[in-house]
């Protein structure tokens, strides 16, 4: 998917709650005081081919090397300069297509995003919302620096609109309340990153120390035999017991059936009392448009 091919508003602009799945430290310490400007590039199509001599790079490719960077070294060692020498440009030549810093990571942020695969809009909501989930849990894995950024305060962006929609449409008409469906996506959203946090973590320190995850555990045994007290942890002994600590998942699994059921019952309970009817698309626009509250 290209990077600069961003879905059009439709003519009314766009709004959204912010991506409620909790979040890290903020993305950079000066951010730009009118934020509603700083979104409005990721909306452009991508630049036109100019007469004359042709540019040396385009956004995309400056967005793209960022990408790569972060990917291999971390969000920290994108500057301007690092992607400038990744290109083999001048550091001046990137702010003919990017303010800055602060831009350049929105527009990463809407990059990564577009990696995000859209679950089938004919699935079930279950086989959906699972799709929805590691879809989320493949960016995160293949874009971990995403985890460094505050995701109250992702960008504006259209890739990140298009992962939200698509989670919300999964499950807005089941019969769930708006609370409902806004919160059972944020669980999954936070359910997620979650995972993702342990699994980069795992990475970090398999990196630092040469260990992996199996063989940490298998260098615990003498800890187990000698040192760890059954009965002052007897719920941990009995779950012991069962083998059910063998088959657990590990930092680099996303199990979300658990979580599954519970949001079936959650639906199965509120088809049961007859379900929220969520006003249609065109009903909600007629309203909007009838108080002058239409976005603009």
């Amino acid at each position: 998917m290209d990077p600069d091919a961003a879905a059009t508003p439709d003519g009314r602009g766009a709004s959204a709650a912010p991506p409620p799945d909790g979040g890290g430290a903020s993305a950079t310490s000066d951010r730009d005081p009118a934020p509603a400007h700083r979104f409005v590039p990721l909306w452009e199509s991508p630049e036109p081919s100019r007469r004359g001599r042709p540019a040396r790079v385009t956004r995309g490719e400056i967005v793209d090397a960022a990408v790569a960077i972060a990917d291999a070294d971390g969000l920290d060692a994108v500057s301007m300069r690092s992607v400038a020498r990744a290109l083999d440009v001048g550091t001046m030549t990137l702010y003919s297509h990017v303010p800055g810093r602060v831009e350049l990571v929105d527009a990463m942020v809407d990059r990564a995003y577009a990696d995000f695969t859209l679950p089938d809009p004919d699935l079930a909501w279950r086989p959906a919302l699972e799709q929805y989930a590691r879809s989320s849990w493949t960016m995160l894995r293949s874009h971990p620096w995403l985890l460094d950024l505050n995701s109250w305060r992702y960008p504006l962006a259209p890739h990140v609109f298009d992962a939200e929609e698509a989670g919300y449409r999964i499950l807005i008409d089941t019969g769930l309340s708006p609370t409902q469906v806004v919160e059972t996506i944020a669980v999954i959203n936070s359910t997620v990153v979650g995972f993702a946090r342990s699994a980069a973590a795992e990475d970090a320190d398999q990196r630092a120390d040469g260990t992996d995850y199996q063989a940490y555990w298998e260098g615990t045994t003498a800890f187990w035999e000698h040192t760890f007290d059954p009965s002052r942890y007897p719920s941990i002994t009995r779950l012991w017991t069962t083998g059910v600590f063998e088959s657990a998942a590990t930092p680099f699994e996303l199990r979300i059936g658990s979580l599954l059921d519970t949001v079936a019952l959650l639906i199965e309970r509120a088809q049961a009392e007859g379900g929220t009817d969520i006003p249609a698309f065109d009903v909600c626009m007629e309203r909007l448009e009838g108080d002058g509250e239409a976005p603009s």
